[in-house]
């Protein structure tokens, strides 16, 4: 309707204002809720043009929308502002519109551009965490949005599965792990503990063995011992520690903290990790065994873990092959001139005309850096799907800059496409405890919590009662589509660009802005509807139509709208708070009027096609966001 209003205005310009006007002039906004009204115009740009007051204005421009639209019962001027109240026969159609389309909200499939969305992009050297749950959720949503949006959509996630990290875990398995009574060392078979996780527990031993010789090289340095260091490194430490004298206590941490970081380059076990690293990538039988073996561990643990989560992929890549790709960039762009060489050998682009710095893109060994690897999957995915738009990159927003950079070198290596990449960079899950670090175990493991979410909402939901009628397994389902459904909007109602709290408790909670509360709804809902049966949608238009029950519409007609701005702006949260707001509108035309034992037929079946437009549209927004809409609960 405000489109059309526009074109009429539009249309109409030269003889309502004696001239031609940009559409820009025309500004609608949503009336506020202390006046009467559907629809605002603001009045003010149109003063001038016509030579007059406010209301003047207001009312002339009123009087030719009320005659020109018969779906508007009156306009009302207040203070420069036009509130356009739309009849009530206009707010029937539009629900018996909603109504008959199953699929109201959603765009024709396929009726705009490919996008690729990337997300969850694990390391091979650890479980998924709390982290990774936000992300995972954020992504799949964002995708599941887009398609709604009618955008095909490719689901992807790279896996960072080499590098120094996973080096690190492929050491300590060989240097720690302890050999049973047939001589083997732990694997998930024979100690039953799930691939990733063991993965992830000895890249945790690492982390101390390497903490425990930084911590021995320090004292032996302070001892005047640096036998077995280079002089590089000794004179390194005597710069530090002069530099601490008559420092104040913030500054000396801050260069303890190189000192660390210089021990931690110069122990044994690192060294050795790093010549693991060269050995994989000059392909080493006994290393690439070692590493196939590992990895297939975790992707076992990994696929475990998806399935929990109720996410899936449509194309995986791996970085142990995309970083070659990302390789021969590199060369080729050297001899381009995007890139430069230094002395020791490593390659470096020089970003400081573009308000950057100098980046790293291959190391004086010749292995790769991430942003080697980001380099050649980005190359890998538009050879692979030639009519993608774009790509979306969901990562946390530690990692802004390497994404800066990555988008500014593809543009410079002169892949036009690097225009429509998108960082959908999102803030970190906090903790009560504070930060979370892998390498130090400290981390919130993905399973874990879901476990614990589940085992929650299992507790409230007894509680509750009203669970009698269910199966064994109706409940286990129930306490899992609770459970989950509570984390997954928990985590997905806040917008991706803020860093949050995570909170167990308030997550599964059956009152507020929660998941829980939201299936409830759509619980009730669906119980009502199955008791009233058929509905009439013959008898609707010689209905009444109260307040509460026009604004519950108004708010289903603006469904597509909220599809269309989370799609665009790649934010779940949008489609959170709606739903939010729409079932809190429910709740309170559901307690202020009958349904079942309203005596006017046409008033009921209004009452029952707009309940079952609200049950539809909060289910298939809960299915954007990954969420499970139970019919009893």
């Amino acid at each position: 309707m405000e489109n059309h209003i526009k074109a009429l205005i539009l249309g109409h310009a030269s003889s309502l204002f004696g001239q031609e006007i940009e559409e820009q002039m025309i500004q609608f906004q949503v009336t506020r809720k202390d006046v009467e009204g559907d629809l605002t115009l603001v009045v003010f740009p149109f003063v001038k043009l016509l030579r007059c007051t406010p209301l003047e204005a207001g009312q002339k421009i009123g009087e030719f929308i009320e005659q020109q639209v018969p779906e508007v019962e009156k306009c009302i001027v207040v203070n420069g502002f036009l509130n356009i109240v739309f009849s009530k026969n206009y707010w029937l159609s539009q629900l018996e519109k909603v109504y008959q389309t199953a699929s109201y909200g959603f765009a024709p499939k396929g009726s705009k551009p490919t996008i690729m969305v990337e997300y969850s992009s694990p390391n091979t050297n650890k479980p998924l965490h709390l982290g990774h749950l936000r992300n995972n959720f954020l992504g799949y949503s964002v995708a599941e949005i887009l398609k709604a949006d009618g955008h095909e959509v490719i689901k992807t996630q790279v896996i960072n599965d080499r590098g120094i990290h996973i080096c690190k875990s492929m050491l300590a398995w060989e240097k720690f792990s302890p050999l049973n009574e047939k001589g083997e060392r732990e694997t998930p078979q024979n100690t039953g503990l799930k691939g990733d996780k063991l993965v992830g527990k000895y890249y945790v031993e690492f982390d101390k063995h390497l903490q425990k010789e930084a911590k021995e090289l320090i004292s032996s340095w302070e001892n005047g011992d640096f036998s077995s260091c280079s002089d590089e490194v000794k004179t390194a430490f005597t710069n530090f520690q002069i530099a601490k004298v008559d420092k104040d206590e913030k500054a000396i941490q801050g260069i303890d903290d190189k000192i660390k970081e210089l021990a931690k380059n110069n122990t044994s076990i690192l060294l050795e990790a790093k010549e693991m690293l060269v050995k994989w990538e000059a392909r080493d039988p006994q290393v690439y065994l070692l590493w196939t073996t590992m990895n297939s561990w975790v992707y076992d643990g990994f696929e475990s873990t998806y399935t929990k989560m109720g996410v899936d992929f449509d194309k995986l890549y791996f970085e142990s092959e995309t970083y070659l790709l990302g390789k021969d960039q590199v060369i080729k762009g050297i001899a381009d001139g995007v890139f430069f060489q230094k002395a020791d050998g490593s390659v470096w682009i020089d970003l400081t005309a573009d308000g950057l710095d100098e980046k790293l893109v291959l190391r004086s060994d010749g292995t790769a850096v991430y942003m080697t690897q980001d380099i050649g999957t980005a190359i890998d995915r538009f050879h692979d799907f030639p009519s993608l738009n774009g790509m979306v990159y969901t990562v946390g927003n530690e990692q802004d800059y390497h994404f800066k950079v990555l988008f500014l070198i593809l543009k410079k290596l002169g892949y036009a496409w690097a225009e429509n990449c998108f960082h959908l960079s999102y803030g970190m899950v906090d903790l009560p405890t504070g930060k979370m670090k892998s390498r130090e175990g400290t981390v919130v493991d993905a399973d874990d919590l879901m476990d614990e979410v589940i085992e929650k909402a299992e507790e409230m939901t007894k509680e509750r009662g009203h669970i009698e009628s269910l199966s064994k397994e109706e409940r286990t389902t129930l306490f899992e589509q609770i459970g989950l459904g509570g984390l997954k909007y928990y985590l997905l109602k806040v917008d991706p660009k803020k860093r949050m709290m995570f909170n167990p408790e308030e997550s599964i909670d059956l009152t507020g802005n929660t998941g829980p509360f939201i299936q409830y709804a759509h619980a009730r809902i669906s119980t009502l509807l199955e008791r009233a049966g058929t509905i009439d949608l013959a008898a609707i238009q010689t209905a009444d139509l109260i307040q509460e029950e026009k604004e519950i519409i108004k708010l289903l007609t603006q469904y597509p709208q909220i599809i269309h701005e989370a799609a665009s702006g790649f934010s779940p949260a949008i489609v959170a708070n709606y739903i939010y707001d729409l079932v809190k509108n429910y709740n309170h035309f559901y307690q202020a009027v009958k349904i079942l034992s309203e005596e006017n037929a046409a008033n009921k079946n209004v009452r029952l096609a707009m309940s079952e437009c609200v049950r539809r549209t909060v289910q298939q927004s809960l299915m954007l966001l990954g969420v499970q809409a139970p019919m009893k609960m």
